[in-house]
């Protein structure tokens, strides 16, 4: 089950389980894989942004990302 989902600045997205294990059906550039997680994901899967100039993700509302 997806738990955690990271949009990076070159707009590549890697989702995790509840076990930190990738998803790799779930990877991929964002446009491409962004309707097929915003589908399977749960409401309470977190959603986070990468930074190019930060190690620190940044949580984002669903909507948001």
């Amino acid at each position: 089950m997806i738990k955690t989902i990271i949009r990076y600045p070159d707009k590549m997205v890697s989702v995790f389980d509840e076990n930190g294990k990738q998803i790799p059906e779930f990877h991929g550039l964002y446009d491409k894989v962004k309707d097929g997680i915003l589908k399977m994901a749960p409401p309470d899967a977190i959603f986070y942004h990468a930074f190019v100039t930060s190690p620190v993700l940044r949580k984002v509302k669903r909507e948001e990302w």
